[in-house]
């Protein structure tokens, strides 16, 4: 599929609709499973421990870390189609195996299988949406479209999914096949996308050459995995010598997600425990806040084409942080929603405009394989946040994790003005 640089012309490009209905799919399975229906299925039907229930989750998160960067080095062999395909069967068998096993052990491996399913839906999307952008990297918009499906997906999963409890009177069997629906359906959409995208100018992997073809023994049973251990060494080789980037790269993309990490546990008590409020109003300040995010997102990813990364990563890394050390210390509820708000403009913010930048940085070689890894290192903060917020919260205080964020967003605008002055371990090759 040849490629097209303009903004507009990406978003209604076969590749990017069907990757955004496809992310959009699989972030309403997650939300719901993840958000609101395992935590009280595994604890109110099944029985099951707080620290069962937490493995399960810890292990689909490293399903889904340790697979990102393999699974973004497949796409660039074997093409996108099949690579989704193929790990989003995972993820119905995974949904399959919750509705029919019971047993703790049988739940987290349904977790870590549900991980692995859904580990190439960001370094397909990443590498694709780079790949289309072209050599002007005018990709901020679709940035932001692709946070505006995952945003949605992941607030309207846990939504839809306590509707259906509640209006069929908690039947989880019921639920659970809607949930394996929407894996069917995902995997229909995913078998849209294209093999490949190829930036124009450029060649495939394994395109023809006018070279001579040397000769080629003849294949043994352990032919096709001495071949796939050749090109493994070769990617690994190539992303080395490829891959020149400032080293505080990697910390940022770690802290971009520990962020998050610490929040997550937290936020659902700190605000009914600290602040007293209602669950129906819990609901509206997620509204508030997720709702302004998905609004902005679109607009800020076309500003983000038009001005550079530079001045909205500036700008919201400090205003996420000025955010969360008040949203720290006031408890007036009125305020609290205007923080909470200041936190979603922030964030729509930051999200388009540190895609945009990170794909910057990728160079045109092994872009699946380095957006891959790339995406693993961020997504670990995410597997190292809440254990940190759980500690701060028992041991500290309540407002530590808040306040812990709000210094490492802090410290991310102290790293990204440094960053934006050298982004590159070496001056770039003219």
């Amino acid at each position: 599929m040849q490629t097209n640089t303009k903004p507009a012309k990406i978003l209604r490009s076969p590749f990017f609709i069907a990757m955004w209905l496809t992310l959009f799919l699989v972030e309403i399975i997650k939300g719901a499973l993840l958000v609101a229906v395992l935590p009280v299925y595994m604890d109110n039907i099944l029985g099951l421990s707080a620290g069962v229930i937490g493995v399960a989750f810890a292990l689909q998160y490293l399903g889904d870390n340790l697979f990102r960067a393999p699974s973004g080095w497949a796409a660039e062999r074997i093409g996108f189609r099949a690579t989704m395909v193929t790990a989003l069967i995972c993820t119905l068998i995974a949904v399959i195996m919750i509705i029919f096993l019971k047993s703790a052990f049988g739940l987290a491996m349904a977790c870590l299988v549900l991980g692995i399913g859904t580990s190439p839906l960001w370094p397909c999307a990443m590498t694709g949406v780079t790949a289309l952008s072209g050599p002007q990297n005018k990709n901020g918009t679709a940035m932001g479209a692709l946070e505006m499906a995952a945003l949605g997906g992941t607030g309207l999963g846990p939504v839809g999914m306590n509707w259906m409890l509640e209006r069929t009177h908690h039947d989880y069997r019921m639920v659970f096949l809607v949930l394996m629906g929407c894996a069917i359906l995902v995997i229909l959409v995913a078998l849209i996308l294209p093999g490949r995208v190829v930036v124009e100018g450029e060649h495939a992997h394994g395109g023809a050459t006018s070279k001579p073809v040397p000769y080629q023994p003849k294949p043994t049973l352990l032919t096709p995995f001495i071949k796939l251990k050749r090109s493994i060494q070769a990617t690994l080789q190539r992303v080395r010598s490829t891959l020149n980037v400032n080293p505080l790269v990697y910390p940022a993309l770690f802290m971009q997600s520990f962020v998050i990490g610490l929040l997550s546990p937290v936020i659902t008590l700190y605000t009914r425990t600290d602040l007293h409020i209602s669950p129906n109003l819990y609901s509206l300040l997620l509204i508030a806040g997720g709702g302004i995010t998905v609004i902005a997102l679109l607009p800020v990813g076309k500003m983000v084409d038009r001005f550079g990364t530079s001045v909205f990563l500036h700008i919201g890394f400090l205003m996420a942080s000025a955010s969360l050390f008040a949203f720290a210390s006031i408890t007036a509820i009125p305020v609290v929603f205007g923080i909470v708000m200041l936190v979603g403009v922030s964030y729509a913010m930051i999200l388009p405009a540190w895609n945009a930048f990170v794909a910057t940085l990728i160079p045109k070689g092994e872009r699946g394989a380095i957006w891959g890894f790339f995406l693993t290192l961020q997504g670990s903060g995410m597997v190292v946040g809440p254990i940190v917020s759980g500690l701060l919260w028992d041991h500290i205080s309540h407002p530590a994790p808040f306040i812990g964020s709000a210094i490492v967003m802090a410290g991310l605008a102290i790293v990204h003005f440094i960053l934006s002055r050298n982004p590159y371990r070496t001056a770039p090759a003219k």
